[in-house]
C-alpha cells in the first residue's frame, strides 16, 4: 500500500478539534496511547535507506509496520507501507534480535483518529509539539487543509523521528 501524508503544526487541540468536526469528519477512534519502536541492524542499513521497521503498541494490541523509502514530492510524504497486527510481541521480538535487529529508537505520543469518507485525521500530541496528520488521497488532503486554515507552504513532509531529532538538535 502507498501512504500519502502531511503534518501540519497546531498550537491546540481543542479549536482545530471543532473546526474538524465541521468539515464532517466522524470521530473513529477516541484519544488513546501509543509507544512505537524502530528496528535497524548494526550498521543502520535501514535508516541510510530512510526506510523503517516500527513496533507500535496501543493498548493491548501490537502493530508492527514496514516504511519504505520516501518518493520525491515536494509538498507531500509518499511511501509504501505495510502494516499487520502481531500476536504475540515477545517471540516477535525474538525473532528480529535472531536475524540481527534491534531497537534504536522509541517515542509515544497521544492519537485522536477521525475520518472523512477515505481521509485519515489523525490530531497527535508528541513531545514536539501538537500536529494534525492528513493520509490519504492529495486533492482530498490539500482541500481540508486549507477549509482548516492551512496553506500547502504549512505542510510537513518530516516524520516524527525527525522532528525530535531536529529538536534534540536545538536543545
Amino acid at each position: 500500500m502507498v501512504e500519502i501524508e502531511v503534518k501540519l503544526r497546531i498550537k491546540d487541540i481543542g479549536p482545530i478539534t471543532n473546526k474538524i468536526i465541521n468539515q464532517g469528519a466522524k470521530l473513529e477512534k477516541e484519544r488513546f496511547f501509543e509507544e512505537n519502536t524502530l528496528y535497524d541492524f548494526p550498521s543502520h542499513l535501514l535508516y541510510k535507506k530512510r526506510q523503517a521497521l516500527r513496533l507500535r503498541k496501543i493498548n493491548k494490541k501490537t502493530f508492527f509496520a514496514f516504511k519504505g523509502t520516501p518518493q520525491k514530492s515536494r509538498k507531500f510524504k509518499i511511501r509504501e507501507e505495510y502494516e499487520t497486527e502481531v500476536k504475540n510481541e515477545k517471540q516477535l521480538k525474538k525473532i528480529l534480535k535472531s536475524i540481527g535487529l534491534s531497537p534504536v529508537f522509541n517515542y509515544k505520543k497521544h492519537r485522536t483518529v477521525y475520518r472523512k469518507k477515505r481521509l485519515k485525521i489523525c490530531l497527535d500530541e508528541t513531545p514536539v509539539g501538537n500536529f494534525i496528520e492528513l493520509e490519504g488521497e492529495r486533492g482530498e488532503i490539500v482541500k481540508v487543509a486549507k477549509a482548516l486554515g492551512f496553506t500547502k507552504k504549512e505542510f510537513i513532509k518530516l516524520d516524527y523521528i525527525q522532528l525530535l531529532e531536529k529538536q534534540e538538535k536545538k536543545s
